[in-house]
């Protein structure tokens, strides 16, 4: 590396007035600085060795093309058509960034089908180019309700993704912060896995005596555990009547059998984008969207950005651009509605890409497949001595399997799993021990009902041979 030389390091730093590299580092108080030499492996001697080694590294990885995955709980395996691949690679999506302006329309026009195609998925009529994850999302929608009503309080489901909790705590700020949101986690019911609509309703009035402090409730359907919240209209009733806006969490795949959110209630919606044509990954951002209905009350307090068509001085011509860009954090910095960071703007691409191929019938058929496949599963799972599935809520694609009464651990479960090529559910007992050793099992269009028995199989096995 260029800069590694002695004297091109020495010529930077007599530019900037600075004596030595560790200059530029006093600012960091010596307790955060190691003490001790970090011990890194041998310097590389080639590119063909550097290939090797990453090779090597990467062939210790189990993964989802070799062993059977029942995994999910935030990242989904499901199908990704090879021409959402196709498009997305191409250098004109995934090499822009803001180029020129002929190049901008066919970015834009790509956009706007996104948006338009999930606003007719979710049933609202505005959409805003994606941002990182579900919990960005989430904690963006949050965070417009409170500046929509100038109140406090949100309302949040005990049974919810720990990772995305993480990051909607960490949209709301802590306590010391101005922009500080209160977030309360609402209790779920044992028997169902639904909110509690008994603590709902004490959260609601205390609230109340608070001040009518109440900004917002948020819920998800399917939650967390797979349930659907078959009480989400009372839900909303609930929150209207206090003045707070009703907040909806929804995987978008259920939407093919399941009602839109808007149809009992959302203000607001969001959820995950990962489910439509994007493979699973780890250290990126799988995608997350929101949707309201075009009010500009609404409009307004988008951090995201938004992209319009208009007419252009030619009759019957169209053109593509951003709409309210200035109150993003790309138009005003820090000064924006919120700080978006990286997005997943080439995501959009392949979601676009997905949406069109699936089309309404698509969207039914699958739906359709993976509860009937989950319900398979479920009813297998539960004939096995010991193992119960617990929740009497409906569900969609996951759903809690409880292994107490074998008196095993879920993780030693998955441990004898693992080494027969399954990966067992997402072990719930560390973040919700209320369940037991309990497990979240996932079952996508993906599972065929051979893989269901093969799980069965080795699950009777570990169980009564172990």
């Amino acid at each position: 590396m260029a800069n590694s030389i002695d004297a091109i390091q020495q010529e930077m730093l007599t530019a900037i007035g600075a004596n030595s590299v560790a200059e530029l580092f006093e600012q960091i108080p010596g307790e955060h600085m190691t003490r001790r030499p970090v011990a890194l492996p041998p310097t590389l001697s080639s590119e063909a060795a550097l290939r090797r080694h990453l090779i090597d590294t990467l062939s210790r990885n189990d993964h989802c093309e070799s062993h059977l995955s029942f995994l999910g709980g935030g990242c989904w395996r499901h199908h990704v058509p090879a021409i959402c691949d196709e498009i997305a690679r191409r250098s004109e999506f995934l090499t822009s960034v803001w180029g020129t302006p002929s190049s901008d329309q066919g970015r834009y026009q790509a956009w706007f089908e996104f948006c338009s195609q999930l606003g007719e998925l979710v049933d609202c009529d505005l959409v805003g180019l994606p941002v990182y994850t579900w919990g960005c999302a989430a904690g963006h929608a949050l965070r417009m309700a409170s500046r929509l009503n100038g109140r406090r309080t949100v309302l949040v489901p005990e049974a919810i993704d720990p990772e995305r909790l993480a990051v909607i705590r960490n949209y709301c700020e802590p306590p010391e912060m101005r922009e500080h949101l209160n977030v309360v986690q609402m209790r779920f019911e044992p028997a169902t896995g639904r909110i509690d609509l008994a603590h709902l309703a004490h959260l609601v009035d205390t609230a109340a005596k608070a001040g009518a402090d109440l900004s917002a409730i948020y819920i998800e359907t399917p939650n967390y555990l797979g349930v659907i919240e078959e009480d989400a209209e009372q839900i909303a009733q609930i929150a209207h009547a206090a003045g707070a806006e009703m907040i909806v969490g929804v995987d978008p795949v259920s939407l093919g059998v399941l009602a839109p959110p808007p149809a009992y209630g959302a203000d607001i919606v969001v959820g995950t984008t990962q489910p439509l044509g994007v493979h699973m990954l780890g250290g990126g951002g799988l995608g997350g969207f929101i949707a309201t209905r075009d009010e500009e009350r609404y409009a307004r307090e988008y951090p995201t950005l938004l992209v319009s068509l208009t007419g252009t001085s030619r009759p019957g011509e169209i053109g593509f651009g951003l709409s309210l860009a200035e109150q993003s954090s790309y138009g005003s910095r820090e000064n924006g509605k919120d700080w978006t960071g990286n997005s997943v703007y080439l995501w959009a691409i392949a979601n676009a890409v997905y949406l069109s191929l699936m089309g309404p019938q698509g969207f039914e058929d699958i739906g359709r497949l993976i509860m009937a496949h989950a319900r398979y599963a479920a009813t297998r799972l539960a004939g096995l001595p010991g193992v119960k599935v617990p929740l009497a809520g409906s569900a969609f694609k996951e759903f809690v399997v409880d292994f107490s009464a074998t008196g095993r651990s879920v993780a030693s479960i998955n441990q004898s799993l693992r080494a027969r090529g399954i990966f067992g559910g997402h072990d719930l007992s560390p973040d919700l021990p209320a369940l037991g050793q309990s497990a979240l099992y996932c079952i996508t269009e993906l599972h065929e009902r051979r893989d269901i028995d093969r799980l069965i199989d080795t699950l009777s096995e570990i169980l009564n041979h172990e």
